[in-house]
């Protein structure tokens, strides 16, 4: 009996990474230039999503300053924060002032974060062995015996299956790759979610408030130039009281925090132009098994609280190419030596996380639970307001965070 079943294609590279996000993208262009043969592949046809994280933090801008990027990359369009400022219960507050840290780029960049992925992107087709794979969704692991040999795609075309020497899971905090290899997780709790909206921007608004906290309720919200992103905190699991609210009882409650919003809300015509952002905080008790790494969100997804979660997932790719590019020119490192980004990430990852949930139990759960009491400005917001000297600290937590990581693997000739 014959079948009529087509063999899958296959191919064959020295690395494969999952995932075309700020990890991926970032770890495939330093692969890339180390001269390592190395397939990014990414799900969707082009970057633009819903909802991506797009604060682009000095230790970034570092990054891409050491590897000779940073004049075309800030020549894409964004928007500049130095000073995080806030009304906490209707008092005025400071939390951060990056005009005080001695770093080459002392500013929070704003940007679309496909603009981010597509320079990338471009800036990596110098790169012979650099191959991005757009459309080509990883749906399970190829093993032999307990290594991981590489993955099978889902491409326009067909099945693919991808053998490689070593595989590295970007693909954030749903991965795939995580869930088939049986990784366990360790959930850290978090007790937001996020809707997620645009509001129209007129050219005379101009506004500096960051955040808004009041009683029971909190609204972030950035200039973006020609509209306002916003993020309104609601208590994990709510929103569907919130919609049965009403979509008219939530924007009078958004212009009624933020009245500079008055004339653009009428952007948000249904809840399709709401998204909800399902915060999560945890992190991989195990980063690694044979022949595979996992690394960015893939590995710990982190809070939305201080917009990190962009550039530890770029840190996370600079260290993985420190210290294994050269390895991987002889072949898949060691189990022992794919763990190192684990010694070295993890420290970081624990302090940032710990950050998020202190901030997350003292300052925005009192918030999210409401009631009558006028709500009181922290002591410790109280003394970052009052001495200008203290905005430098939470802002080098901010900017650069615990461990930034510089580029040291080394470029292939010709490049």
């Amino acid at each position: 009996m014959t079948s009529d079943r087509q063999p899958n294609r296959t191919m064959k590279v020295r690395c494969c990474v999952v995932g075309g996000g700020p990890a991926g993208m970032m770890l495939g262009y330093l692969l890339g230039r180390a001269g390592i043969d190395v397939v990014v592949l990414e799900k969707h046809a082009d970057f633009f999503r819903d909802f991506r994280g797009d604060t682009v933090h000095p230790s970034t801008l570092q990054v891409m300053d050491e590897l000779g990027l940073i004049d075309g990359f800030l020549k894409l369009p964004h928007q500049r924060l130095q000073k995080m400022d806030g009304l906490f219960g209707g008092t005025p507050v400071r939390i951060a002032d990056l005009s005080r840290l001695h770093t080459k780029y002392p500013f929070i960049a704003f940007m679309p974060q496909w603009d981010f992925l597509n320079f990338l992107r471009e800036a990596g087709r110098r790169f012979a062995s650099l191959e991005v794979m757009m459309s080509t969704e990883a749906v399970d692991l190829i093993r032999r015996g307990e290594t991981v040999a590489g993955v099978r795609a889902k491409t326009p075309d067909g099945i693919i299956d991808i053998e490689a020497d070593l595989t590295i899971a970007c693909d954030g905090r749903h991965s795939t790759v995580r869930e088939r290899a049986g990784l366990e997780v360790e959930e850290i709790g978090a007790l937001m979610d996020v809707l997620w909206f645009r509001a129209g921007r007129r050219p005379d608004e101009t506004e500096n408030v960051f955040a808004r906290v009041e009683p029971g309720k909190m609204m972030i919200t950035f200039d973006r130039g020609d509209y306002w992103q916003c993020a309104y905190v609601i208590a994990k699991g709510q929103y569907e009281a919130v919609k049965a609210g009403g979509l008219q009882a939530l924007l009078d409650d958004v212009v009624r925090m933020a009245p500079i919003l008055r004339s653009g809300i009428t952007d948000v015509k249904s809840f399709d132009d709401i998204k909800l952002l399902t915060v999560a905080i945890n992190r991989l008790k195990r980063w690694t098994q044979p022949g595979l790494l996992c690394i960015g969100d893939a590995a710990h997804a982190m809070s939305p609280v201080g917009g990190v979660g962009v550039n530890l997932a770029v840190q996370d790719a600079v260290a993985t190419a420190n210290l294994l590019a050269d390895k991987l020119q002889r072949g898949c490192p060691t189990e022992d030596e794919l763990d190192a980004i684990r010694r070295r990430r993890e420290f970081p990852v624990k302090m940032t996380q710990r950050m998020q949930v202190i901030v997350q139990n003292n300052i925005i759960s009192g918030a999210l639970q409401g009631g009558d009491r006028p709500l009181k400005v922290p002591l410790v917001v109280r003394l970052v307001t009052a001495l200008p000297w203290l905005q430098g600290i939470p802002a080098r937590l901010l900017a650069l965070g615990v461990r930034p990581e510089h580029v040291h693997s080394r470029a292939a000739p010709g490049y």
